[in-house]
């Protein structure tokens, strides 16, 4: 008896009933919930208490049996010990209150009719529950990601995964506007919020849920673009009233990586989120950061800048917090630049150069959305949003601590990678001649175009300046040519750049040592993507090290990946 009762304790806890049997099919033991209302005397032989079904004792299966109005699921075991024992499980399908299984059905139907998208992860970092909706925000299927984990399913390292690092802390991370997937080589992008799943004090999972905002994005964006077109100015680069001076219609190029990036920076703008913009010094991330102002719903409202590294340390704290009259010697009552910047955006330059001390008071008013100033032991809520940018990979400099990877997680609820010219020839071209007639109308000079030579060899050249340094080559050429030249000829180069861009008399020199260093640029465009995924797979995706074999940044090498929609093949678990 003693082991019957051992044998149906440990089955109850995840059934309503549990009968345990002898081999005669008599009442050895039961536990059943008391609105059942079965009499099961022990001894007596469970024939006579419920309908016989014919084939009711075949191990494994499951009958519908109806006592009392009410409709059970018995479920028959056999179990081996001292003797053969026959285990009747009992569920009653019709009280989702007491049986779990059918409740836990009933919410599992009522997650995938949803029309939020939701994706769950266990401890390891495993999905175990994608959801229809999320299918389509994201175009994957669930039968292919689902065990995997999550870093594996969307290709990214696992030390960024919000989900490890939402486990890890127990805080949720809302409101994030990302793309995790790439279809045909277009971002799929979400909005989403992640939330820990806590038990007993203990994180047990972690979920995200994705809001479907395509029909509301979609207005938005029609409505922003009405209202830029009616307050458009007519005079080029007047500052607005807001405190900008650019909009998305004054960044030119022609190559397919830049309306790419301009289409992907309008979707972040209208979602109103966070976003850190990562590019070379030259890129143009203010320009992008004024843009995103200026197409988002908060474009009537200040945009404040401010370049952290131009600002010493002991003054960078009370610019940005504000400070107190008697904080410290001299202190007056001031505002910080989170409260004068309001409803609108604070634009945070060269957020890389912030020191580590100040990156962690920086931290909690991200977190919080409350400021204090320096002194004061009163709060003010943050009401605006922040872009941040830097010119360095953030990766690389929280591998080498100089950026707090927490910090990270604030500043980027979404980011925005900005390729270098370098990698868009095409604009190099279109730049070559945009320059030579903007700075032709400014100084009111006829002056010829390029020569055939010293045009190859700015083609050729590998631009560490970037879109400025162009800028600042053209303008030069221009006042130094004559009206009389016939072309402008390699002569006319300043001093200072004829050293870097001639490296030989006819430039050959200059090409192949370009080409050594950044051997894909002599890859044909149809030949990039089998020479990207070759090149990934030797590197075992290993983005850094791909990325240097390339001779290309971390941020092309990742564009790249989702022009082509490559995915890194899965691995055994």
């Amino acid at each position: 008896m003693s082991n019957a009762a051992s044998i149906g304790s440990l089955i109850r806890s995840f059934v309503e009933g549990v009968i345990v049997l002898n081999g005669n099919c008599e009442i050895l033991w039961h536990d059943v919930n008391e609105d059942l209302q079965l009499n099961l005397p022990i001894g007596s032989n469970i024939f006579d208490l419920l309908p016989n079904k014919g084939e009711l004792l075949v191990e494994n299966d499951i009958y519908q049996v109806i006592v009392k109005d009410k409709k059970l699921a018995v479920e028959v075991k056999k179990f081996s010990m001292d003797q053969d024992y026959l285990i009747l499980c009992i569920e009653d399908t019709t009280n989702i209150t007491t049986n779990q299984k059918a409740r836990l059905y009933c919410l599992e139907k009522i997650i995938e009719s949803l029309n939020e998208g939701v994706v769950m992860s266990d401890h390891d970092g495993k999905i175990v529950l994608y959801n229809g909706t999320q299918e389509k925000l994201e175009g994957l299927d669930s039968r292919e990601i689902l065990g995997k984990h999550l870093w594996e399913a969307y290709n990214y390292n696992p030390q960024y995964s919000e989900h490890k690092h939402t486990f890890k802390t127990g805080k949720p991370i809302f409101s994030r506007y990302r793309a995790h997937s790439t279809i045909n080589g277009v971002p799929k992008y979400v909005n989403y919020s992640t939330y820990p799943i806590q038990k007993n004090g203990e994180t047990i999972a972690v979920f995200s849920i994705s809001t479907n905002e395509s029909k509301l994005k979609n207005l938005l964006h029609e409505t922003i673009e009405l209202r830029r077109q009616v307050v458009q100015s007519d005079s080029t680069n007047r500052p607005l009233k807001n405190g900008t001076t650019f909009s998305f219609d004054d960044i030119k190029g022609k190559s397919i990586a830049l309306k790419n990036l301009i289409l992907e920076a309008q979707n972040i703008a209208i979602h109103n989120t966070d976003v850190l913009i990562v590019g070379e010094t030259g890129t143009g991330k203010e320009l992008f950061a004024q843009s995103i102002h200026n197409h988002s719903p908060r474009a009537e409202n200040p945009f404040v800048a401010i370049n952290c590294a131009a600002i010493p340390e002991t003054l960078l704290e009370s610019t940005l917090f504000g400070t107190v009259k008697g904080a410290f010697t001299g202190a007056a009552n001031q505002v910080g630049l989170f409260e004068y910047a309001k409803n609108g955006t604070l634009f945070l330059d060269e957020i890389n150069s912030m020191p580590l001390t100040l990156q962690s008071k920086l931290i909690r008013v991200l977190q919080e959305r409350l400021v204090r100033r320096v002194g004061s032991n009163e709060v003010t809520p943050v009401e605006c949003t922040v872009i941040s940018a830097s010119n360095e990979d953030p990766e690389r400099l929280i591998e080498e601590g100089k950026m707090r990877l927490d910090l990270f997680y604030r500043l980027a609820h979404t980011s925005l990678y900005i390729t270098s010219l370098r990698e868009r020839t095409e604009d190099i071209h279109f730049f070559i001649h945009f320059f030579l007639d903007k700075y032709r109308r400014k100084f009111n000079k006829e002056v010829p175009n390029l020569s055939t030579e010293l045009l190859s060899i700015l083609l050729q050249y590998h631009w560490p300046g970037n879109t400025r340094e162009l800028e600042h080559l053209i303008e030069n050429l221009i006042i130094r040519a004559s009206e009389n030249d016939a072309a402008i000829h390699v002569d006319h180069l300043p001093a200072f750049m004829k050293k870097k861009l001639l490296v030989t008399k006819s430039g050959k020199a200059a090409k192949e040592k370009e080409l050594k260093k950044n051997p894909f640029k002599s890859i044909f465009s149809n030949s990039q993507e089998h020479y990207i995924q070759k090149t990934l797979d030797e590197a075992d995706w290993n983005i850094s090290q791909a990325a240097k074999t390339l001779g290309i940044t971390r941020q092309s090498l990742q564009y790249h990946i989702k022009k082509h929609g490559l995915v890194k093949p899965s691995s055994s678990i």
